[in-house]
């Protein structure tokens, strides 16, 4: 069983990825390679003068996987809720993870399906968004929603910084303690 499934591996869940894997956390990232960040060109993201949108969802896994991510093409159909954990449902597979996070950009559908609360967007042309508190949880224990889908502004520094918020409030309550990933020059 993975501590944390993350459904999307675009800015927000490949960031949540990268922290959850970095914080030693069994990290599972399930992509359709459908993110709307793939058509986009960027010159606003911190750090980066500029990346074709492509290019900064490949360097965004590549960093997950680094740390032990493992990576899985294809669309999470369902998830279900397990006594401990959840299943999550593909075509032809199946995983099981403790938490689940969503990050599945413009899409909710997924989260409809399984019974997420969702309340209408403010962002144009986005009309539903999965609704959360403040920490990233939704209406389900242990399921959480970062980025776009939950509401975040589609800036990818913005997804990007709100998929590791979240990845840090699951980290968090994983450890039972405030979780800090702080690395120092050598």
């Amino acid at each position: 069983m993975y501590d944390i499934a993350v459904i999307g591996a675009g800015p927000a869940g490949a960031s949540a990825a990268l922290f959850a894997a970095k914080a030693g956390k069994k990290t599972l990232v399930i992509d359709n390679d459908q993110s709307i960040t793939k058509r986009a060109w960027i010159e606003n993201h911190y750090g980066v003068l500029e990346i074709t949108g492509p290019d900064l969802v490949e360097t965004g896994k590549k960093q997950a996987a680094k740390f032990g991510a493992e990576l899985v093409l294809g669309k999470a159909l369902n998830v279900v809720k397990l006594e401990e954990g959840f299943r999550i449902e593909l075509e032809g597979q199946q995983f099981e993870a403790q938490h689940v996070i969503l990050a599945t950009g413009v899409a909710v559908d997924l989260a409809e399906k399984i019974g997420l609360k969702t309340k209408p967007a403010t962002e144009p042309r986005i009309k539903t968004v999965i609704d959360v508190d403040a920490n990233g949880r939704t209406n389900v224990d242990g399921i959480w929603a970062a980025g776009t889908a939950a509401g975040v502004s589609v800036h990818t520094i913005v997804t990007a910084g709100d998929g590791a918020k979240v990845a840090i409030n699951v980290i968090s309550e994983l450890n039972g303690e405030r979780y800090v990933d702080h690395d120092v020059l050598k």
